[in-house]
């Protein structure tokens, strides 16, 4: 069995600068996934592709929790590519320096019937990329 993914960093920027980067479809745009029907409500249900033209990977997510500035979570799901289904957890953490976000990604040996591309590893270094690098450099810009 698969541990879950825990990511923590710290960034130099509030944690409503933080949120803001991850709760608004703009913002989103900019360093994470484009996401034309993002809504932030609750229930609400949310599709995206990984980036380029391949569409290979249709992500449809919901929203199940919203504590503004300080934690949002939402389902992670393939519907065409697995029957499994994970939950993404973000929380913020204001230190007075900035914010510390921790991210925990659990529920992904649930994909392990769509294949090589859903391994822990594969997670672990998205993740990384995603948080240690293009939020990083979106937030410290």
């Amino acid at each position: 069995m698969n541990n879950p993914i825990t990511f923590e960093t710290h960034y130099a920027a509030s944690p409503e600068k933080v949120w803001k980067a991850i709760t608004d479809k703009e913002q989103m745009k900019q360093w994470y996934f484009d996401i034309p029907d993002f809504e932030l409500k609750e229930n609400a249900t949310f599709n995206f592709y990984e980036p380029g033209n391949e569409k290979k990977f249709h992500h449809l997510c919901v929203i199940k929790e919203i504590v503004p500035n300080h934690k949002f979570q939402h389902t992670w799901t393939y519907p065409e590519l697995s029957k499994g289904s994970s939950l993404l957890t973000w929380e913020l953490i204001p230190d007075g320096k900035g914010t510390l976000v921790k991210l925990t990604h659990t529920g992904i040996e649930s994909f392990a019937d769509g294949g090589k591309d859903f391994s822990q590893e594969n997670y672990e270094a998205g993740w990384n990329e995603i948080l240690g690098k293009m939020l990083r450099e979106f937030l410290e810009k």
